[in-house]
């Protein structure tokens, strides 16, 4: 009877401790917003995982390298415009939030490097 009463009392513990587990687990996309993410979701499409615009409707469209010289040279600030309002046939992404634009930006500077 001891070992039942000391088992039961544990029970509301472990299921406490499991669900939240769970509910960190199962949260993680929410947090998970980064700029690669970002990438991926919203230009990946067009200018492939590598920035070098090498994917059927980045061909299509003619896409600029994103590790080309001529991006990479843009200022922060041109790139964040054609980001936030677009420029040619690619289109504005005015969702996306001013900090998700900066790291959008850091992102595309990264694939210079790769």
């Amino acid at each position: 009877m001891f070992i039942r009463r000391r088992f039961a009392a544990t029970i509301p513990i472990a299921t406490a401790v499991l669900a939240t587990a769970c509910m960190l687990v199962l949260s993680q996309p929410v947090f998970a917003d980064t700029a690669e993410s970002t990438y991926k979701a919203k230009c990946a499409m067009c200018h492939g995982p590598d920035g070098k615009g090498q994917t059927p409707t980045g061909k299509a469209m003619k896409v600029t390298d994103l590790a080309s010289d001529e991006v990479q040279k843009k200022s922060d600030g041109d790139l964040s415009t054609t980001i936030s309002a677009g420029k040619g046939k690619m289109p504005a992404y005015k969702m996306l939030t001013p900090d998700q634009v900066k790291d959008l930006v850091t992102y595309i500077r990264s694939l210079a490097k790769k």
